[in-house]
């Protein structure tokens, strides 16, 4: 196999454990980092980095023409370290433009430079109120207020401009609560827990299999359910990098 792949978002929690899941499955891959002091690391892990902001949308779409990937994953937030609860408030903010305008940017680029596939990052704890666990048709919480307003405006935008994806299979991957190495912690949290290490190899599975559409993807429990990720996409909540892999 020698398809392209570019990966936004390399050198967070998720990028960094579908890295090595994506160089053993035969992607030459292209990761994006902010900073150009993290380049050395992704070309340590054999990834060619690519020093670009999401939201300059110029620089983002010469890099993806010039690139030209069959596939683009959508792994880009913007959150404090640990979580830091001084901080969640403004990383709504944050993180909402992320997913808002950065999305935007990154689709307009991929689908500019004809890529064929797109899977991008969402979360599994959206959902307006109603019966347990969600299933993927169920709608988000569009009339929440305040902060979980704005991460839910976030998310919604995000989806649409994925789905709205012309030319190319889109899927959207509604993560549960991650936790392992490079997260807040290295327990299972939340209502929906996931594994990193299983968030990234959903990743890999959406970008193998999938026909398109949403997934919840998240370990068995009383709020989402991932029948749909297990049936289509063959994904176990289990799935991790091989022992002695580098995490």
């Amino acid at each position: 196999m020698s398809e392209k792949v570019f990966l936004a978002g390399a050198t967070g929690a998720v990028g960094t454990a579908l890295v090595p899941m994506l160089i053993e499955a035969g992607y030459a891959v292209h990761g994006s980092t902010r900073r150009a002091d993290r380049a050395e690391v992704l070309e340590a892990q054999g990834v060619h980095p690519v020093v670009v902001d999401v939201f300059d949308a110029h620089a983002l779409h010469a890099a993806l023409v010039r690139i030209a990937p069959w596939g683009v994953i959508h792994q880009l937030t913007d959150l404090p370290r640990d979580l830091d609860p001084a901080r969640m408030a403004e990383a709504a903010v944050l993180n909402a433009r992320v997913r808002i305008e950065g999305t935007r940017n990154l689709v307009a680029a991929a689908q500019a430079a004809g890529a064929k596939r797109l899977v991008a990052q969402s979360i599994a704890w959206a959902y307006a109120p109603g019966p347990r666990p969600f299933a993927e048709e169920w709608p988000l919480d569009t009339e929440a207020e305040g902060s979980r307003r704005i991460s839910v405006d976030g998310v919604a935008a995000l989806e649409r401009s994925v789905m709205a994806a012309r030319g190319m299979t889109a899927t959207v991957l509604r993560y549960g609560q991650l936790y392992g190495p490079n997260t807040s912690t290295g327990t299972p949290k939340g209502p929906s827990p996931l594994h990193v290490e299983a968030a990234a190899r959903a990743a890999l599975r959406a970008l193998q299999r999938s026909p398109g559409g949403i997934f919840n993807i998240a370990e068995d429990g009383a709020e989402a359910s991932s029948e749909k990720a297990k049936r289509v996409l063959g994904w176990r909540a289990d799935e991790r990098l091989p022992q002695g892999a580098p995490r």
